[in-house]
């Protein structure tokens, strides 16, 4: 646990709906007024909050979930408002504004907005601002849809390479087995975020308000501590659980980082949620890469699956399927098929020109598997 430092904050639906009435003014004014006194202790926050599907769905009057996307945008457009001045109403009784962020994975995978997203939170922070970020679920469709908000909130703790995530839940924290079905399961305190037995403690979804379960913050940690970031999955019915969380109490899960942390431009490929295609590799390519941090030559390329383009992020997999590494490919899915398994002296022959000898440059590469080089 950091002393000090910068804390994102992810709030679940149930926790700030009133379990999916509608906006809790109440409740995310108790937490406004934690997130307020860890200001006061010298931390930086930044809220990532879930709700306002739920919010727009009071407002509309509708009584279930809908599952047509533009419904979904509806809702999300009429909840926002209502979420927004909850959140300005209970940090102004603290004297402290807040702002509203808006992003979709587009924001993510382009660099240039990347970049731009992460410049204007941290001159909020440094205005003694409070970020209250959320997924534009106003105008997201499928394709480029974060998924929930466990996920967005680790892509933001990356994004701002963040000390600490906290995702409150209506959970405990993280259980050795689903303790509804299993009365014996165990809490488990404190794991590496990089264990491989936490996913099989996670289990399924948790609670119907949401879109996240258990699964999804273990897969949120794991993202997370790529930046270097710890997580710490705890219950926010917890009376104080933030205040009790910075006084090193022992509530809730925490799953702290352990693997070597990436480069900024590392993140930014690993955070590509979205990809254009894969690459299947023989055997000494992916020892290549995993063993000796070497670029992707096309010689080592047995098959390639979807479309993507030059600059595209795509994976490789390992000859058992598993992803090893994501990159930007320098060529074309057309180009590459014509090219695979060919020397790199034999890619002009093949296509009349060269890009680059390099099916993927090793500095435009990261490592998905732990046992990478970085």
């Amino acid at each position: 646990m950091p002393d000090a430092g910068l804390w994102v904050v992810k709030l679940g639906s149930s926790l700030v709906t009133n379990h999916g009435r509608g906006v809790d003014s109440i409740a995310i004014a108790g937490f406004a007024a934690q997130l307020a006194q860890l200001k006061t202790q010298g931390h930086r926050v930044v809220v990532v909050s879930s709700g306002a599907i739920a919010e727009g769905m009071k407002r509309l009057g509708w009584s279930s979930r809908p599952h047509a996307i533009h419904d979904l945008q509806a809702a999300a457009a009429v909840g926002q408002m209502g979420l927004a001045q909850a959140y300005e109403a209970g940090f102004a009784a603290h004297q402290l504004k807040t702002a509203q962020i808006l992003l979709t994975h587009e924001d993510i995978a382009d660099r240039r907005r990347y970049l731009n997203a992460k410049s204007t939170i941290n001159t909020l922070l440094a205005l003694g601002i409070v970020p209250i970020v959320n997924e534009n679920d106003t105008v997201v469709t499928e394709e480029i849809k974060l998924g929930d908000n466990d996920t967005l909130a680790a892509m933001v703790a990356n994004l701002l390479e963040a000390d600490l995530l906290v995702i409150l839940t209506d959970q405990l924290g993280l259980f050795t087995d689903d303790p509804r079905l299993h009365p014996s399961a165990t809490m488990v305190s404190e794991v590496s975020a990089n264990d491989p037995d936490i996913a099989l403690m996670a289990g399924g979804a948790g609670s119907e308000i949401g879109t996240g379960g258990m699964a999804t913050k273990v897969r949120a940690a794991r993202r997370a501590a790529n930046s270097g970031a710890h997580t710490l999955i705890a219950s926010g019915h917890e009376q104080d659980v933030l205040l009790r969380l910075a006084a090193r109490e022992p509530v809730g899960s925490l799953l702290y980082a352990d693997i070597p942390r990436l480069s900024a431009r590392e993140q930014w490929l690993a955070d590509h949620l979205q990809l254009r295609g894969q690459l299947q590799l023989d055997a000494g390519a992916a020892q290549a890469l995993l063993r000796d941090g070497k670029s992707l030559l096309p010689v080592g390329v047995v098959d390639v699956v979807g479309q993507f383009e030059r600059g595209d992020v795509v994976a490789c997999l390992d000859p058992q399927g598993r992803e090893i590494a994501r990159g930007l490919v320098n060529y074309s899915a057309q180009e590459t098929r014509r090219i695979r398994g060919l020397a790199s002296s034999q890619i002009e022959a093949a296509l009349g020109f060269v890009e680059e000898s390099e099916l993927m440059h090793r500095d435009n590469l990261v490592f998905t598997s732990s046992g990478g080089k970085r």
